[in-house]
């Protein structure tokens, strides 16, 4: 064994649970569950590959009891069951382990821990370094001059100092660190009142657990908050600290029969690797064991993994080709290759990422994949080199990038488009963007940041923000990173936008209407959306402040009626106080449980709880206005740019699963509109003097969607006829005349209308109308009595959401479905009632996208300065417009709106005016 090539030991257990947690959850056609399987053999992949290990082992937990139990019979007591989809991959784990070659160990009566341990402390005496593989913080104790960790999932490596920076002390005191503090994880109960600060303190000013109970009069004179009380504290539970400590220390001499020598990878089965890889369908891999890895590989599966990183043929990214410009007279070289490319990758380094609040310091672009180069120009650390103007390069940039005859590449490049615009620059000849390709291939296969991206489609780990600016309070921003090192980082965000469009640009060639979507939809958009998002709304702060008064003091009559119906006081935002008080001392009916076997008191519990119970309706009153004022309230006057005067909103487009757009910062989707409260909000966003708010909403048009898409008859007539839909549904299904139709009558077929949409079952709609499941499931019958079609459109959807792995919008946009086969039931169902539900809500998000460039094209060729688009809310469009021209713009709005798309009914809009957003609604 040679010291360049470390003793590697892999904590199995521990990438097993990170990766089932961690990853999508995925499920070959069979409905097997494969999400685990194929993360931590991608681990293991990734490990051989960095390293070439000479000697190598994987151990695993064994099933049963361990000493540990013996100790303590409350260790690990907290932890829930393990899942059945994670229990039924580990055999087939098991399995392609050994026909790797690799080791496999798995002893019983002890943990992965110990074994790891003890054969990391033999690797030691023989003079050997030991790398353990590992995502458990407890393994930091074994760190030392010769045993160091690595999560491979971050890639971070824990030496001795990472030891010191993460935990606040060396290794050596890491047992003694856990046993103070106690590990709520594994149950270890610890010194009651000990954190980290104080456990740090004591460890760090006296000693281990032994110096301490040998000091206990020196505790007093350490600084740190409670010092002069922990001391009896100490005294009183120092037999829970010891046994705490051995609970925590991992065992380093094992009776084991392993000699660390033999532990070596031996040549792998690819015979038993090519039926385990067909049989889990893992492509890539089993082209690689069978030689047929230059084969394509099919266009979908199930499988979303399969779909981006299975199919990766690892890009050799070579950085010798980026360079950082210093001079004017390399800007200008650089400057004529950008003007002669055909396209060109560009982005922005910045200050932050509030795109209002950020300031430009630096540019990058690229031309061709490995030539790339960053500008600095506003470096402002100690001894900074000098650099070249911001000004002067900007100016020099801006005709290029206001061309649209110069095309561009970015990744999220709407975020540049509005840091540039606080520069007078309008960025134009936007032709792609890297985050919404991805997006529209698949929405569901990875996340669409560039670090995941570039790990998805090139099979390259990037240089990560945090790798060069850090992490937490101390995080730089940009200006502050020394130009070497930011200059690669810089360089090579413009390098892998580029790389990532010819990938992804290559994908989408065969596949003509998500190509459309892309060219004629999603690129588009992001520009009206910066648009908007620089516009902002207008906050009337004053209104906000009395709302949030108010709502103190209501918060404050819900809290003490809570108290008094309960009979004491408690912290009502305490889960665990909150169970005591509904469940043990008042004994309601537990509804549900929470994964670890404890009574759930989310919202809908309580929901079904209020129906018979009086407290649980005010506590969910309470949460409702809590969440209101700390959300709103009090955050939006706060929000107001001092600039502007206005507050700016993020729209995302590359977020939710079905296409729809949200927003962030604030999150104008999630305001209230059921509740007074909530539309007080509302009328908070006012219009600019003499102008007006415009409220524009598509009336209905998931139900207009679904008798598009199930062309049922009655859905058709009923709409292409103006009836009012839920009267009508009401007449057909009561078998009642329709002008006869009751208030009552046509709620229960909204709820079903609306109910059907979102997969509602029986049990959910008698729920929703208080009525017996029996009476609920007699209207849904006959629902789909008198309307047919539209229960084989739900059946056929279903079904072929099984045989595809995904649904499609009337647009061609795709909903992958990984838990369509899933063997949990509860996923399946899910994915099933998303396969219903996608297609609707996917086409209405379609439809409204392509309305805001309508509109927004209306605007701009009319070079109007008296109505503004400045929100998108679901299914609404929200308009500042001059009081003068309403008459002439409203009508106009509905128009372009109603014509965004042709369906088999027509599409209907209504428009609202006030004086403020509640008004206009």
């Amino acid at each position: 064994m040679s010291n360049a090539s470390p003793f590697i030991l892999v904590d199995g257990s521990s990438y097993l649970f990170r990766a089932f947690h961690g990853l999508p959850p995925l499920t070959n056609s069979k409905g097997q569950d494969t999400g685990a399987i194929y993360g931590v053999v991608n681990m293991l992949k990734s490990l051989i590959k960095q390293y070439q290990p000479t000697h190598m082992a994987v151990i695993f937990d064994a099933k049963g009891k361990t000493f540990r139990d013996d100790i303590y019979k409350e260790y690990k007591a907290n932890r829930p069951p393990m899942p059945a989809e994670l229990a039924s991959q580990i055999a087939p784990l098991h399995d392609i382990i050994r026909a790797m070659g690799l080791p496999l160990i798995i002893e019983p009566g002890v943990e992965a821990d110990d074994v790891i341990g003890t054969l990391a402390k033999r690797a030691t005496e023989k003079g050997y370094n030991t790398l353990i593989s590992t995502g458990d913080k407890d393994m930091a104790q074994l760190v030392d001059d010769h045993v160091t960790l690595i999560n491979t999932m971050t890639n971070q490596i824990m030496d001795e100092e990472t030891v010191k920076e993460k935990f606040g002390i060396p290794p050596e005191l890491v047992i003694d660190f856990l046993a103070l503090k106690g590990d709520k994880v594994d149950n270890i109960p610890g010194v009651p009142g000990v954190g980290d600060k104080s456990a740090q303190a004591m460890l760090n000013g006296i000693g281990g657990i032994d110096a301490i109970y040998n000091n206990l009069d020196k505790i007093a004179d350490l600084s740190f908050r409670g010092s002069k009380t922990m001391a009896a504290k100490m005294q009183e539970y120092e037999e829970q600290a010891r046994l705490s400590y051995r609970l925590a220390t991992i065992s380093v001499d094992l009776d084991i029969d392993y000699d660390i020598e033999k532990l070596t990878p031996a040549s792998a089965d690819n015979e038993a690797l090519s039926t385990l890889f067909a049989e889990y369908e893992f492509k890539r891999w089993h082209a690689e064991v069978t030689g047929n890895a230059t084969q394509p590989a099919p266009a979908a599966t199930t499988n979303d993994m399969d779909t981006s990183e299975e199919t990766v043929t690892p890009q050799d990214i070579d950085a010798s080709g980026y360079t950082t410009i210093f001079s004017q007279d390399e800007f200008t070289a650089w400057l004529d290759k950008l003007s002669d490319a055909t396209l060109f990758a560009f982005d922005t380094e910045t200050t932050s990422l509030n795109y209002m609040e950020a300031e430009i310091v630096g540019v990058s672009f690229c031309v061709t994949p490995g030539e790339a180069a960053y500008v600095p120009v506003a470096h402002s650390y100690p001894d900074a080199p000098e650099q070249l103007d911001r000004d002067w390069v900007l100016a020099a940039l801006k005709p290029l990038l206001e061309s649209d005859k110069h095309l561009k590449v970015g990744q999220h490049i709407k975020y540049d488009k509005n840091v540039l615009a606080n520069y007078g620059i309008n960025l134009q000849g936007i032709a792609f963007d890297t985050m919404l390709e991805s997006y529209v291939l698949n929405s569901t296969a990875t996340r669409h940041d560039m670090d995941s991206l570039a790990l998805a489609y090139l099979g390259h780990k990037t240089i990560h923000f945090e790798d060069i600016a850090g992490k937490g309070a101390k995080q730089l921003t940009f200006d502050q990173i020394d130009i070497e090192t930011a200059g690669p980082y810089a360089a090579e965000d413009a390098d892998i936008t580029l790389r990532l469009h010819h990938v992804l640009w290559e994908k989408l060639q065969s596949e003509a209407e998500l190509k459309t979507l892309l060219t004629d939809v999603e690129v588009p958009l992001a520009s009206v959306l910066s648009r908007m998002e620089q516009l902002g709304v207008l906050i009337d702060s004053q209104r906000l402040r009395q709302q949030s008064q108010d709502l103190a003091t209501r918060i404050a009559e819900l809290e003490k009626a809570v108290h008094e119906e309960a009979g004491e006081t408690f912290n009502l935002g305490s889960t665990k106080q909150l169970q005591h008080i509904l469940f043990d001392k008042m004994g309601l009916p537990v509804i549900k449980k929470t994964p670890k076997g404890a009574p759930s008191t989310s919202e809908d519990v309580l929901q079904e709880l209020a129906l018979d119970y009086s407290l649980p309706d005010k506590i969910m009153e309470y949460r409702g206005l809590t969440k209101l004022k700390n959300t709103y309230t009090d955050k939006l006057p706060k929000m107001i740019n001092h600039r502007t005067g206005r507050v700016h909103t993020s729209y995302h487009q590359a977020v939710t699963a079905t296409g729809r757009l949200s927003s962030t910062d604030p999150n104008l989707q999630n305001i209230p509109i059921r509740n007074d409260a909530g539309r007080r909000v509302r009328q908070a966003f006012v219009p600019r003097d003499g102008f007006k708010i415009v409220a524009a909403d598509y009336s209905q048009i998931e139900l207009r969607i679904m008798a598009h898409l199930s062309k049922d008859k009655g859905l058709l007539d009923a709409f292409s006829h103006g009836e009012d839909i839920h009267k009508a549904t009401a007449s057909e299904v009561f078998g009642t005349p329709l002008n006869e139709v009751t208030a009552e009558q046509r709620r229960s077929a909204k709820a079903i209308n609306f109910g059907l949409i979102y997969g509602m079952s029986a049990f959910g709609l008698s729920k929703q109308l208080n009525i017996p499941r029996n009476d609920a499931q007699k209207y849904m019958d006959l629902y789909f009595e008198r309307y047919p079609g539209v229960l084989e459109y739900m059946d056929s959807t279903r079904e072929l959401a099984k045989q595809h792995g995904y649904v499609e919008t009337v647009f061609g946009r795709r909903l992958y479905l990984p838990d369509i086969k899933a063997s949990n039931g509860a996923r399946r169902k899910g994915a099933e009632r998303a396969a219903i539900n996608a297609p609707m809500q996917g086409t209405a998000a379609d439809i409204i996208k392509m309305a805001m460039i309508k509109v927004d094209e209306w605007i701009r060729e009319n070079a109007a300065d008296d109505v503004f688009m400045m929100m998108q809310v679901h299914d609404e469009l929200v308009f500042e417009i001059a009081t003068s021209a309403l008459d002439a713009h409203v009508p106009k709005i509905k128009t372009i709106m109603e014509s965004a798309a042709s369906l088999s009914v027509p599409l209907v809009v209504e428009a609202g005016i006030g004086d403020n957003w509640d008004e206009a609604h």
